[in-house]
């Protein structure tokens, strides 16, 4: 049986808006770059919450080509955050972003958030794209500091979206779904395993929203017009996660 499909984009009469948000691991764009930007599209997101971006060498053209593929715009992030990034639509108005790198444990990758705080409409949000350590216990601080910096941007809601890593299960997972809603198990729409594309077994992407927003969907789109599933395996090792959520005005 076909999903139902997840609301449009829209702003509402009171100012409160309906955003499309799509959490993806993009893998430094090493895969099929044609098929990943198709997959961007198809979603039809405002926003993208991106880990993974390129982050090396020149890394600022192909994260420029991405988002001029998929009628977006860089938001913030890349290599000044060690790898997260933000992608918009042009229906958001940016009050400001913030790159952040997270301390150093010698011998593992560098992370850091991507931040950012917009509006729809009248509808004021912040934004945080992370990708979390493999190791428990710095995966666990470091979803510690992404609720602390949530609270920091002064904003009446907050989306926190990106690979954690860790399935539901584990701490730092709960740790999140405590504090913010998680937008899967709060409405589940599509499917629910993200990793890996050939054969999906496990849930550790998702997208978080604070309480006074509401979920109206969320999950690994399938059947999307303008996608196939070669399209999905080929893009890039992760399965993408949409989300559309009711923003309130503020």
């Amino acid at each position: 049986m076909a999903m139902p499909p997840l609301p449009d984009s829209r702003t509402e009469p009171d100012g409160s808006a309906v955003i499309r948000v799509l959490s993806y691991n993009i893998r430094s764009m090493r895969d099929d770059r044609d098929a990943l930007a198709r997959v961007i599209r198809a979603c039809a997101p405002d926003l993208v919450f991106i880990q993974e971006a390129p982050r090396f060498f020149r890394w600022r053209k192909p994260a420029a080509r991405l988002a001029a593929r998929t009628g977006l715009v860089v938001l913030s992030g890349g290599a000044p955050a060690a790898g997260p990034m933000l992608l918009c639509s042009m229906r958001a108005t940016v009050e400001r972003t913030e790159d952040i790198l997270l301390p150093l444990t010698p011998g593992l990758h560098r992370r850091g958030f991507a931040t950012a705080v917009v509006r729809f409409g009248r509808a004021r949000v912040g934004l945080l794209s992370c990708h979390l350590s493999l190791r428990a216990d710095e995966r666990f601080a470091q979803a510690g500091m992404a609720l602390d910096q949530l609270d920091t941007m002064d904003t009446p809601n907050a989306i926190l979206a990106g690979d954690l890593n860790e399935r539901p299960t584990g701490p730092g997972f709960r740790l999140l779904a405590e504090r913010l809603q998680d937008c899967w198990t709060a409405e589940p729409w599509g499917d629910e395993y993200t990793s890996t594309p050939a054969n999906p077994r496990q849930r550790i992407d998702a997208v978080f929203a604070t309480r006074g927003i509401t979920v109206l969907g969320c999950g690994v789109p399938r059947g999307l017009p303008g996608i196939t599933e070669d399209d999905m395996r080929a893009a890039t090792d992760h399965l993408p996660v949409l989300a559309a959520l009711h923003v309130p005005a503020s």
